[in-house]
């Protein structure tokens, strides 16, 4: 199937194989109740991470409590964790032949992702969770996970422009599908840090839906304010790290006090401290692969928003005086290279282009050829060299890591280059 990047046939493809809805993952799950509570976290950039936070502090405090986030990185299954462990493949694969079943059977044909939304679910109550911590897959009003009619809590993260095809061009069409999550009596925390346009419509939306107190984290001196920077120091996290942890306190207390468990916010602040998220802002090495001694940096950073942020951490902790940054790129077709390169690039920076493989049971997601996004970010910025590499991934690290030397090394543009990354690390 050919794509055209953001063209017609390319959008026309696109809605073809993405068809938002919530009959089918209805009709998956059938009209039982589901028996453990939800935090439901929608958002453009950071819902993952404040996912990661989110569990992490509720498992600290003993509570039983599943995570389920997307995409996955290496294997289908690992978007799905049972008190912060991935879950079985054994498990995982049991599930999935009932759920296939069902909408085998009954003639659902059901998306990709509503399967994997139902096997996940019905994994948490298999093994009987009490609080399962769930990302939002595309927009919030409509996708497959916004079948939960109870949660505990909704977050809202930063909204930017990213999908456009599928939830609009604005902030304001953007906002009104992700602010699709919030629900009658449900509290809701929000990023008060959003685009105007963004808390406008949020605000609406929560009046005619008659949702729960909505909290808004707000910023002051450019500092999020939440009661866990009293037990926390903010040293080691950046700006919007501190967001993403301030919003998944603020939801993990809510939840805590709802089902009156007691908690200790030293407690909850140590967890945070353990929290791992791969793939974004993560220093890892690639020395089996290349043979580098110095670590480089993997981001999935995948639109203007996250480019941005990724851009200012680069120049703030990983760019050296006179020394450029070896930039490896892959990005999604669709993106807008107009706002995501200026983000990451600086005059004499070297960039080196791959595309990522092909992504299990997700088809329409394609990568951009390589000499499309070369050619742009030639004509922006002056870089010392840059090249689309020809042969295999491994191949264009070992010839990055040398041409880079001692200097910085960055990946980043797509959280599927970084599974194949951790992919390839893995299998070394």
């Amino acid at each position: 199937m050919k794509f055209v990047s953001r063209g017609p046939c390319y959008k026309q493809s696109l809605r073809a194989m993405i068809e938002l809805g919530l009959a089918r993952i209805s009709r998956l799950l059938g009209e039982s109740v589901l028996p453990w509570r939800a935090i439901h976290v929608a958002g453009t950039n950071g819902k993952g991470s404040v996912c990661a936070y989110a569990s992490s502090m509720l498992h600290a405090c003993g509570v039983p409590c599943g995570r389920f986030t997307s995409p996955h990185l290496i294997d289908r299954w690992d978007c799905i964790t049972v008190n912060e462990e991935v879950v079985e493949e054994s498990l995982f694969r049991q599930t999935e032949r009932r759920v296939q079943l069902k909408n085998e059977n009954e003639g659902i044909k059901a998306a990709e992702f509503e399967l994997l939304t139902a096997i996940a679910f019905e994994i948490f109550a298999q093994e009987k969770i009490k609080i399962g911590v769930v990302e939002v897959g595309l927009g919030g009003r409509l996708d497959a996970t916004n079948i939960m009619k109870d949660p505990l809590v909704t977050v809202i993260s930063k909204i930017g422009k990213d999908h456009e095809v599928l939830l609009g061009s604005t902030f304001s069409e953007i906002a009104y599908q992700k602010a699709g999550v919030l629900k009658p009596d449900v509290p809701a925390i929000v990023d008060g840090t959003n685009h105007e346009d963004v808390l406008s419509v949020i605000a609406d939306v929560s009046k005619s839906t008659k949702s729960g107190m909505v909290k808004y984290v707000e910023e002051v001196n450019g500092q999020p304010q939440s009661e866990i920077w009293t037990v926390q120091s903010r040293a080691a996290y950046q700006r919007h790290q501190q967001m993403n942890i301030s919003l998944a306190y603020e939801a993990v207390t809510l939840s805590l006090k709802q089902i009156q468990l007691s908690f200790n916010p030293e407690q909850l602040a140590t967890a945070i401290q353990h929290t791992s998220w791969q793939g974004r802002l993560q220093m890892l090495s690639i020395k089996p692969l290349t043979g580098r001694t110095q670590p480089i940096l993997l981001d999935g950073a995948h639109n203007a928003q996250s480019a941005v942020v990724l851009g200012s951490y680069v120049d703030e902790r990983i760019r050296e005086i006179r020394k450029p940054v070896t930039w490896i790129v892959a990005i999604s077709k669709g993106k807008d290279l107009q706002e995501i390169l200026p983000a990451l690039l600086k005059k004499g920076d070297i960039l080196v282009v791959v595309e990522f493989g092909p992504v299990d049971q997700m088809p329409w997601v394609q990568p951009m050829p390589a000499e499309e996004i070369l050619d742009t970010a030639r004509a922006m910025v002056e870089l010392e060299c840059s090249w689309a590499a020809q042969g295999s991934l491994r191949d264009a690290l070992r010839i990055a890591a040398e041409t880079a030397g001692d200097r910085p090394m960055v990946i980043a543009g797509s959280l599927y280059l970084v599974s194949d990354v951790l992919r390839l690390l893995r299998y070394s």
